[in-house]
């Protein structure tokens, strides 16, 4: 509802008469329009202290058998095997840390999986960004089926490759004392190509980098093959830099599994010497006894080159979900 001053009507501006302004006045009516909050019913309230409750146990359940091991490898055998569930050690020591390189190679150990870690992580996101790339922006007769013969491969459990695998390994031509026909010797086995190469080109690595590569423009790899630019180019120079988070990702994933890789290295590597970080924390395990103390000291030191990856990677990943967002 509006109203007119009423000391502005007839007033003059240099002798000219002014037009009267009108003013909103607040009515009952319109104050009444005016949307206001509701109150939050009891159900709603209720409905939140469920949500944050489950939200803490569910964040308790899996903190807490982080910070039991942390806590349990810095406890003395007798407390342990006194069966305390106090968090705190009572006498904390670092002698289960200094048992876990006394007592076997660990450092040897250690190095042995960054090698494997590191190299199938290089392998993967090499091999699988090209594969992705082929697949996302090239055109060619087949590319479906490629891609579908790709993506039913990951149907397959892993565990009905392997002695596929292990075979073809071990028949390999020339290496490992093996004559051109892949007999007389180990072929790849006991090294560390048998532990990378099967799994240097997984399909999983080429069907995240091709969904990747999907979400960036067609538009630059046309304008680069008109200026006559060869498709590896096109590749590194202009695709490779725009899919460095998608890359950082399945880095991550692929250092992580390659790390922790137990059954794998178990077969294929005879060597003590070659052990991995996994296969050496069995040790501490036996028909008669488990060393609890060395044991986690061991899973602490090996959760740590993961969780430094993870730190600093994390940009790239952040990166990569803004991206995937922003499509």
């Amino acid at each position: 509802m509006t109203a007119i001053d009423s000391d502005k009507v007839g007033s003059t501006t240099g002798g000219q008469p002014t037009k009267a302004r009108p003013q909103t006045v607040a009515t009952p009516t319109a104050l009444a329009d005016i949307p206001r909050s509701r109150p939050r019913s009891t159900r709603s309230r209720i409905g939140t202290a469920v949500w944050y409750v489950a939200v803490t146990v569910l964040s308790i359940i899996t903190i807490a058998p982080l910070i039991w091991t942390l806590s349990t490898s810095l406890k003395p055998a007798t407390e342990i095997l006194a069966g305390a569930l106090n968090l705190i050690p009572s006498n904390p020591t670092i002698d289960n840390y200094l048992s876990v390189f006394e007592d076997v190679p660990f450092g040897r150990y250690f190095v042995n999986s960054l090698i494997l870690g590191l190299g199938g992580a290089v392998t993967n996101v090499f091999f699988g960004s090209l594969g992705g790339y082929a697949l996302a922006k090239l055109q060619f007769r087949g590319r479906a089926g490629v891609f579908a013969l790709f993506l039913s491969s990951l149907m397959i459990p892993g565990i009905v490759t392997m002695i596929p695998v292990f075979l073809i390994l071990r028949g390999f031509p020339l290496l490992g004392g093996n004559d051109i026909l892949g007999q007389g010797g180990l072929g790849m086995l006991n090294s560390y190509a048998a532990v990378i190469v099967p799994y240097a080109a997984g399909a999983f690595a080429v069907f995240f980098m091709k969904q990747f590569f999907e979400t960036l423009p067609d538009e630059l790899g046309e304008a680069a093959r008109i200026d006559g630019a060869s498709e590896f180019r096109i590749f590194a120079q202009i695709y490779f830099p725009l899919a460095r988070a998608g890359m950082a990702v399945l880095g991550i994933l692929s250092f992580q599994a390659g790390w922790n890789n137990f059954l794998w290295p178990l077969i294929v590597l005879n060597d003590p010497d070659m052990m991995t970080v996994q296969v050496g924390l069995s040790s501490f395990v036996n028909n008669y006894e488990t060393n609890f103390g060395p044991l986690l000291a061991g899973t602490v030191v090996a959760s740590l080159p993961v969780l430094v990856v993870f730190i600093v990677a994390q940009r790239y990943i952040i990166e990569g979900v803004a991206h995937a967002g922003g499509k």
